[in-house]
């Protein structure tokens, strides 16, 4: 995994930088969102975000597991 610094420290984000620091394919991705495995999207305006910090957190426990 790449490291998250182009991610911002709060805030939120589009998939595109999700995953240009989490780098799977769009369908895992959206399949992991469904499953619990990634985290919870939101919506507004008709656009989709996650919250920095998620991902941040997502990161993190992966990169402990290893």
């Amino acid at each position: 995994m790449q490291q998250n610094t182009s991610l911002p420290a709060t805030g939120f984000v589009r998939l595109p930088q999700v995953l240009a620091v989490f780098p799977v394919s769009k369908s895992k991705w959206w399949a992991g969102c469904k499953t619990g495995k990634y985290p919870k999207s939101i919506k507004h305006g008709g656009s989709t975000f996650w919250k920095a910090e998620d991902i941040r957190a997502l990161i993190e426990s992966i990169a402990k597991e290893m």
